[in-house]
């Protein structure tokens, strides 16, 4: 179920112009690299790159290697030169993998210089010089979508493991870029298929496909072969979102109740000022942690109370808008002082969200102490820490588990086949058409109508391979990529 190049090619109207860019963080390393990809490639390289001891021509001119010529996947050593001022800039190694064998299907030149903003900003500005476009953000990839070499969700595959926080995560990418996803969504677009072939068949030739046509067979077909298929990859979803996303976890309170201390005990370093002082935290830290292999977003927000202070006023309408998109609070009090005002108000601010109540400085009280709480907040899950020694984080990380997620040990019981929102938002279309072409059959409706619905379901599951597929969506998605990839 996959379109052709000219089909794919002509959703965006491909830029033929070829194409350049830095791949590499620019920085203090080894090495970087600056990617060319297109028709012109190698003759841009070639205006470049002198080959390391070639003699000169009948000129008296440098002889440069590059030529259409050459054989693919070598590796060459030699020097940048920029040919106005036949200085050189560089002494690299130049990677040629020739159409179809590269990651485009283009021709790619890789110019492996030392690494450094100067220098590989040198060697692109004499690419671009001698005909070369700067590459938008993601390109590259996607004209290995557009060239046909990999399908979209192999190409979304491709930020996902540049993006992955945990192996598990980089285990879903990996399957993903390998065609997990692709063969599970095929299989049902065959099914599919088969089944809309069976119907227009019933409609166009009704005498004689009658007799053999029976519309409770095709329900149960579209149940097993397609609904519940679909329906598993929608949980599939659900179940490792977090893996790959990580729970957003806010920590929330009234100031100088250990927010800060107990933020560095979970994510197992010193990261935010902890300060007696109140007040201390007014921007937002955030930082990913791992419990069980399970990425948790904690972020550490400002105190909340009231005041007439404006700095932390906008610290703190900041916090309420964090905990609007959290998908779990922990709610820190003070063991050792009275709820206050403000804890009763915090509460209120919370009471719907899924949340842990942290009762911290428990080193400050005996072990018997109970500390007294609103009748309210008995069913909330808690727990008591003393940040500053270290104590209950095990039992808080067990708890952010099991409040956050129905099943914590299941969610690795789960097939690495993973799609994302998008994936996901297509699928729950598809099953929604095909749930009522099954209602429909149900209730003798016409077939024609019943195939409607069923091509409506092809068309959003080909929306997920990226076989049909519009331009902007194309566009929304590899705008997620950097430069170079």
């Amino acid at each position: 179920m996959s379109c052709s190049l000219l089909q794919r090619a002509s959703i965006l109207k491909m830029d033929q112009a070829t194409i350049a860019a830095i791949a590499t963080p620019t920085g203090s390393s080894g090495i970087g690299i600056i990617k060319i990809s297109g028709e012109d490639s190698i003759s841009i390289a070639a205006s470049i790159f002198r080959r390391s001891g070639f003699l000169s021509d009948e000129s008296g001119q440098p002889s440069l290697f590059l030529t259409l010529h050459e054989k693919s996947h070598q590796i060459f050593y030699g020097h940048i030169v920029d040919p106005k001022r036949d200085i050189v800039l560089d002494e690299v190694l130049l990677s040629v993998m020739l159409a179809p064998r590269s990651y485009t299907r283009e021709n790619i030149v890789e110019i492996n210089a030392h690494s450094g903003a100067v220098v590989l900003n040198a060697v692109l500005e004499l690419v671009l010089q001698q005909g070369a476009r700067l590459a938008e953000p993601g390109e590259f990839t996607k004209r290995a979508f557009l060239n046909g070499r990999i399908d979209l969700t192999q190409a979304e595959a491709v930020i996902d493991i540049i993006n992955a926080k945990t192996t598990q995560a980089l285990e879903f990418a990996t399957n993903q870029i390998k065609g997990g996803l692709r063969k599970s969504i095929e299989a049902v677009l065959n099914s599919l298929n088969d089944i809309i072939i069976e119907v227009d068949a019933a409609i166009d030739f009704p005498d004689e496909v009658g007799e053999i046509f029976d519309k409770e067979t095709l329900q149960e077909k579209l149940q097993t072969s397609v609904a519940e298929p679909l329906s598993d990859l929608i949980e599939r979803y659900k179940r490792t979102k977090m893996l790959k996303n990580g729970i957003k976890t806010v920590i929330v309170g009234r100031p100088n109740v250990g927010k800060s201390s107990l933020m560095n005990c979970l994510i197992k370093k010193d990261r935010v000022i902890v300060s007696e002082i109140p007040g201390t935290t007014r921007d937002f830290i955030e930082e990913v942690g791992l419990i069980k292999n399970i990425p948790i977003v904690f972020t550490d927000t400002a105190g909340l109370h009231d005041t007439d202070d404006r700095v932390e006023t906008i610290g703190i309408n900041k916090t309420y808008e964090y905990i609007e998109s959290a998908e779990l609070v922990l709610f820190v009090v003070d063991m050792s002082d009275s709820l206050t005002e403000e804890d009763h108000q915090i509460y209120k601010k919370i009471e719907y969200k899924k949340k842990i109540l942290v009762m911290n400085k428990s080193d400050l009280v005996s072990e018997t102490f109970l500390m007294d709480i609103p009748s309210q907040w008995e069913t909330i899950d808690r727990v008591k820490t003393s940040a500053l020694f270290n104590r209950g984080i095990d039992e808080i990380e067990n708890k952010i588990l099991d409040t956050a997620i129905q099943d914590p040990e299941g969610v690795y019981n789960i097939s690495s086949i993973s799609p994302n929102l998008r994936h996901k938002d297509a699928v729950e279309r598809s099953l929604n058409a095909v749930s009522t072409a099954i209602a429909g059959i149900a209730d003798e409706l016409s077939l024609a109508l019943v195939a409607i619905d069923l091509k409506e379901a092809v068309g959003a599951l080909e929306e997920v391979t990226g076989s049909s597929v519009k331009g902007d969506v194309l566009d929304q998605i590899f705008s997620r990529f950097c430069i170079g990839k």
